[in-house]
């Protein structure tokens, strides 16, 4: 088959997690094309630089200086809605013109109806609000899960017992879409790790997300090393090859908690030496930040 594998272009989790579907298509004889835009779409593009990529635009997110995302998130909801539309209408001549048999869209809502199996990834079913307004959130999840069903099909990355579950509430608090499964956690590093040794360091620190925050997250951390001696490495844009090795010899992990990064650090077995921190604001990376610090 011929597959569309398109990520959301929201930090960069949503694409480093499509690269062990991409290994996994790859291995079972596909051709897969590429789509997104940005810096999702340059990373995967350095990972798989011999396949087609399709330019596919999506909404521009810039978070705010301040602990809240809440008005950031209500400027960008109208580019969401306008660009969620604009890919419905699109999806049918994109799958035309490349002859696509698959689409495979990461938290892209407007990749469905396009005449092929269409397959949504998410880990987030339910949509964490913000204090004062968690009663939207029964409403939320069911916008969400009205898109999931637009859907054939949709494959949610966690474990299905919620004992073992990595994203809890995300994806355990209310039923599942009637088109979704659990097929456990996804990380880029799992087809790598046999094949890597370790590269000592004092302190890693893995940059993701949204700026500004991403660029105050840096400056935080050079700031607080400043005066003391130790071999820090600062890592922004990372192929898989290069940061692992750091990941598997660092004394301390510095990073995110984000759910890509939060799977990665659990299937490296190495979630015991990492100093998590959410984006202020972010109310999913506050809600798993709890999870992993509990």
């Amino acid at each position: 088959m011929k597959v569309l594998v398109a990520p959301l272009n929201w930090g960069l989790g949503h694409a480093t997690r499509c690269i062990p579907i991409i290994n996994d298509l790859l291995k079972e004889g596909h051709e897969v094309v590429i789509g997104g835009d940005g810096e999702s779409l340059e990373l995967l593009r350095s990972e798989f630089s011999t396949l087609w990529c399709r330019y596919i635009p999506s909404f521009k997110i810039r978070y705010s200086k301040s602990d809240t995302q809440v008005f950031a998130m209500l400027r960008c909801l109208p580019s969401i809605v306008r660009n969620s539309i604009k890919e419905h209408r699109e999806i049918k001549r994109i799958v035309k013109d490349l002859e696509i048999d698959k689409v495979i869209s990461d938290n892209r809502f407007g990749l469905y109806g396009s005449g092929v199996h269409s397959i949504y990834i998410t880990h987030q079913i339910m949509i964490k609000m913000p204090k004062g307004l968690k009663w939207l959130e029964p409403l939320a999840y069911r916008i969400h899960r009205h898109i999931i069903e637009k859907f054939d099909e949709c494959l949610v990355p966690d474990y299905e017992n919620p004992d073992d579950s990595l994203a809890g509430d995300l994806n355990h608090k209310y039923p599942l879409p009637v088109n979704a499964r659990f097929i456990g956690p996804l990380s880029r590093f799992t087809y790598l790790k046999p094949f890597v040794q370790p590269k000592k360091c004092d302190v890693l620190a893995i940059l993701s997300g949204v700026e500004p925050q991403r660029t105050m997250f840096e400056n935080s951390i050079k700031e607080r090393f400043s005066s003391e001696n130790l071999n820090i490495v600062i890592a922004k844009k990372y192929r898989a090859t290069e940061l692992l090795p750091y990941i598997l010899g660092a004394d301390k992990i510095i990073c995110r908690s984000g759910y890509t990064s939060v799977m990665d650090m659990h299937l490296l077995g190495v979630s015991d030496k990492v100093e998590w921190s959410a984006t202020p604001g972010q109310t999913e990376q506050e809600y798993l930040l709890q999870i992993v610090n509990s």
